[in-house]
């Protein structure tokens, strides 16, 4: 069976989309006219979201806490024909690493798990929330043990509702090493959670190390990564990379840069043929992930373009 394709919806709403973010239905409307499959959630303001995290519901953007409106955009998702490749939840204003009590973000977890149940989301997408500089402040094991404990505890809600988790690695975000990578998706050890692999974020953390305390961790391609990361793949996401970082507001390198297809220096022809071997899914998207790029909504026709060649080729 022939991949799926979705775009990631956050694409719109943050970074240079922040100011002027693109409405939801405007963003379907777009997708289904260009051929997408589907779309992959971005579950925070202005998009469709299980509500404030930290408050009243009233006045928050796209805020859908009644079970009944969250049935009517599955509704109007199946009318169109698109579905959900996935969501990324909402958990950056939690803490994970730097306290030792995750009640919040479980409970937030929690909320996210209800919402994509509702609307028929199956995978939710998380990631370290602290960067790596939280490396300095607490110690190795004391990070690792805390971020685990509640990755087990989430996997379970998820397991519950018949869901996946899918932890993206970046350089942004602590435990950005291969190595841990590795050490954490084993110590969570549940057969609903793995990694995201992001082919921007493959080159970043993978070969170039970028953001990496101490002792950097690479290998010589992505190649090697990706065989590394063999058997513990869940999620897909596919964009170019040109070896640098998206820069935050004091231009300081924040996370990967997530150019276009062609603007960039991977090679797909190496990359997707070890990707698809490497990878274990339970489902049948590949997702391009145009986050911070100033003109994701222009280019988004031409990465689609592209990525249909890939899933002819190679999905």
């Amino acid at each position: 069976m022939s991949k799926r394709t979705s775009i990631g919806s956050w694409a719109f709403t943050i970074g240079p989309y922040a100011s002027n973010p693109i409405d939801f239905e405007t963003v379907c409307d777009k997708l289904k006219a260009l051929g997408f499959d589907g779309v992959e959630l971005g579950a925070f303001p202005p998009h469709p979201n299980p509500g404030n995290p930290n408050g009243p519901d009233d006045n928050w953007p796209g805020a859908m806490p009644e079970p009944s409106r969250r049935r009517e955009l599955a509704a109007r998702m199946k009318e169109r024909g698109l579905g959900f490749s996935g969501m990324a939840a909402n958990l950056w204003g939690e803490k994970l690493i730097n306290t030792d009590d995750q009640t919040k973000y479980i409970s937030e977890f929690r909320k996210n798990s209800e919402f994509a149940r509702d609307v028929g989301i199956q995978g939710i997408r998380v990631d370290c929330v602290q960067p790596p500089t939280i490396h300095r402040e607490i110690d190795y094991k004391t990070a690792m043990d805390r971020v685990v404990r509640t990755w087990k505890e989430c996997s379970d809600i998820a397991a519950d509702a018949g869901q996946y988790v899918t932890w993206e690695f970046e350089p942004g975000f602590a435990f950005n090493k291969p190595g841990d990578i590795v050490r954490i998706h084993d110590a969570v050890d549940k057969a609903n959670f793995g990694i995201q692999y992001d082919t921007c974020h493959g080159q970043m953390v993978g070969v170039n190390g970028v953001r990496q305390e101490g002792e950097k961790e690479t290998f010589p391609s992505q190649v090697e990564f990706i065989r590394f990361l063999s058997g513990r793949i869940n999620h897909i996401h596919v964009i170019d990379s040109d070896n640098t970082c998206h820069k935050d507001a004091e231009g300081n390198d924040e996370t990967s840069a997530h150019p276009p297809f062609g603007l960039g220096v991977l090679d797909f022809d190496s990359i997707m043929p070890e990707l698809t071997k490497a990878a274990r899914l339970s489902h049948d998207w590949w997702t391009i992930d145009l986050c911070f790029w100033p003109d994701a909504w222009e280019a988004t026709a031409r990465c689609k373009t592209r990525l249909d060649q890939l899933v002819e080729k190679y999905g």
